[in-house]
């Protein structure tokens, strides 16, 4: 069993120098790794004396921001990774649902550190069943739900990857998606335990294809980790292939459908590299199921298989009754394993819906509908009003929750608009108390607005649609289908 701090912590023995982490042009090396997380873990065992609580890491993809992720797990504390784009109010919940203990930030690490006076080598002070992490997702009553995942449930992730795919200290592993979202877990600690290199894409670079590009060409990247999402946004530049990455030979897509325009293009200017498709929930850390896409799957599939099941989990695929369907038949997505998370945190009743034993295995019920052919999983929708945009999963209700608390609204329903197969945005029906001033883009532009100080920017619709009412159907419910008919 991989001791994931440890193994880390020893590249800052054995290569002191090698840099660990690249993030708008600073670096950090595996030496400042090992003792600015120890100091990290001397300063919070101090501030907080006695207890196990999580403690929030704020910040976006500075190289603190992983001295704090240490440092905390190094005291005995799981971290709660949030990034600073989200707005105050959603940060705010966030702390208050994961009762947070302490609010560490990159310029408050970098105190901790300058003024730390050799503090003492940490050991982790964890056990398997401890949590390592919490993630907050999207809640369908506008809450934010903590996932917490533990030591054991991180570890038999890392194991099973290792045991799959080929890893050395020369890889820079690409970290796109922000810390908050767990498919960072994936190039982050994959990169560290290996004595890799972490190189941090930033908003900024995300904002700005004039520094994007630029920045990848000189990334030395040689195991791509991203959503499909933002694949196909570099797909639209010309440069990005072979030439721009020679150093390249995976990628690692997860987070949303992969489109097989996607796999096209990726062999067609990346032929040296290999291209796996990824699946899994928060809840299941990270990702259950991959698969290596090939040719032949390109002409025999008209969606892409997410994959076999990862070792030591079993994947079932059930009807209504939780009974297992025949092959090819639709069902919903049960993952049981030692990777499946303990529960939400705080959130017994939540738990209780979705989260079960399995034959004495901790199993989930994840809401997505899938069915198996030749072996693989397939991923064929939700079973609810939880979509994936971007790769960030998001709860429709969440979204009109908090636009329906938008003065002058007085009823909202949010659809995804779809685009290839897959969710290219959000389009919200509005039903105002009375008319306002101005036109539909003018107030549309004003509700957009007033949900940003409650909402991130992925979780904004792109579109408004002003009704007087809403369809019915004939048990007196909102017609979506109507709804989406209008558009």
């Amino acid at each position: 069993m991989t001791d994931i701090v440890a193994r880390i912590d020893g590249w800052g023995r054995s290569r002191p120098d090698r840099v660990a982490h690249v993030s708008g042009g600073r670096t950090l090396t595996y030496a400042e790794l090992w003792t600015g997380s120890n100091a990290v873990a001397t300063a919070v065992a101090a501030l907080v004396p006695g207890d196990r609580s999580p403690i929030a890491v704020l910040g976006h993809k500075e190289p603190e921001m992983l001295l704090g992720f240490l440092g905390c797990v190094k005291a005995g504390h799981p971290y709660v990774p949030l990034d600073n784009a989200m707005p105050a109010r959603r940060l705010e919940d966030i702390i208050t649902a994961s009762r947070a203990s302490l609010t560490l930030t990159p310029e408050g690490i970098r105190g901790i550190v300058a003024s730390a006076a050799g503090p003492p080598d940490q050991k982790l002070l964890l056990a398997p069943s401890d949590p390592f992490y919490i993630i907050f997702t999207s809640g369908s009553t506008g809450t934010p739900k903590g996932v917490p995942i533990t030591l054991g449930c991180l570890t038999d992730f890392i194991d099973w990857m290792e045991e799959e795919q080929p890893f050395d200290d020369d890889d820079v592993f690409l970290n796109q998606v922000p810390y908050s979202f767990d498919v960072s877990v994936m190039d982050t600690f994959l990169g560290l335990v290996h004595g890799g290199r972490v190189f941090s894409i930033n908003r900024e670079h995300i904002a700005n294809p004039s520094t994007l590009f630029p920045a990848l060409a000189q990334s030395a990247v040689s195991i791509w980790v991203s959503t499909p999402a933002f694949v196909q946004l570099c797909l639209a530049e010309r440069r990005f292939d072979q030439g721009m990455l020679p150093r390249l030979h995976r990628f690692f897509l997860a987070g949303e459908a992969l489109a097989p325009s996607i796999v096209r293009q990726l062999f067609d200017r990346f032929p040296g590299a290999e291209v796996w498709n990824m699946y899994g929930p928060t809840e299941a850390t990270v990702v259950t199921t991959s698969v290596r896409i090939d040719r032949e799957m390109l002409e025999r599939y008209q969606t892409m298989p997410i994959g076999f099941a990862k070792s030591r989990t079993t994947i079932l695929v059930v009807d209504e009754a939780g009974i297992p369907v025949a092959a090819g038949e639709r069902g919903e997505i049960v993952i049981a394993g030692p990777n499946v998370s303990p529960g939400y945190l705080n959130r017994p009743d939540a738990t209780s819906r979705a989260f079960f034993d399995l034959n004495g295995v901790r199993a989930y019920r994840t809401g997505d509908i899938g069915h198996i052919q030749d072996g693989m999983l397939f991923f064929d929708g939700r079973s609810d009003d939880q979509i994936k945009l971007h790769g960030y999963r998001i709860e429709l209700g969440d979204v009109e929750t908090h636009l329906a608390g938008v003065a002058d609204v007085r009823d909202v329903v949010v659809l995804p608009v779809m685009r290839n197969g897959r969710v290219d945005s959000l389009q919200a029906f509005v039903v105002l108390n009375e008319r306002l001033q101005g036109s539909d883009f003018d107030l549309s532009n004003t509700l957009r607005a007033r949900l940003a100080d409650r909402l991130p920017a992925h979780m904004l619709p792109r579109r408004f649609r002003f009704l007087e009412s809403f369809p019915m159907t004939v048990n007196g419910k909102v017609d979506r289908r109507k709804l989406a008919e209008l558009d």
